[in-house]
């Protein structure tokens, strides 16, 4: 995978996580920043499944490429779906969610990195 894309998720991600706890401390509900914040993630996510798919091809074994594609389409459900229920629920946890689906994005992009860099 693509070093600078990956990088360049993981500190979007962070941004999110933080600006959501925030957000979560503070007792605010979603608002524009958070949902801009997103949307940057998912479209750094969908070139990422684009770059994935084309190069997975180069991963040898059968049960990691089909574990890698799983998660390049498995992580592009979290941050919509982060935004949704943020959007639906008008509690404090509402932002506890969006922390919890920028953390979990977090993970599945390193868990990514670290499936390419041990099979290719």
């Amino acid at each position: 995978m693509l070093q600078p894309l990956t990088v360049g998720l993981l500190v979007a991600c962070a941004a999110l996580a933080l600006a959501s706890a925030h957000h979560l401390v503070r007792r605010l509900l979603i608002d524009n920043l958070l949902i801009i914040i997103a949307l940057v993630v998912e479209l750094g996510l969908l070139v990422q499944l684009v770059l994935g798919l084309g190069r997975s091809g180069a991963i040898a074994d059968g049960g990691e490429r089909a574990t890698f594609i799983a998660y390049l389409f498995t992580v592009l459900v979290v941050p919509p779906a982060a935004v949704f229920i943020a959007i639906k629920e008008r509690g404090r946890w509402a932002m506890g969610i969006m922390v919890s689906g920028a953390l979990v994005v977090m993970i599945l992009v390193g868990r990514l990195q670290q499936v390419w860099s041990l099979n290719v």
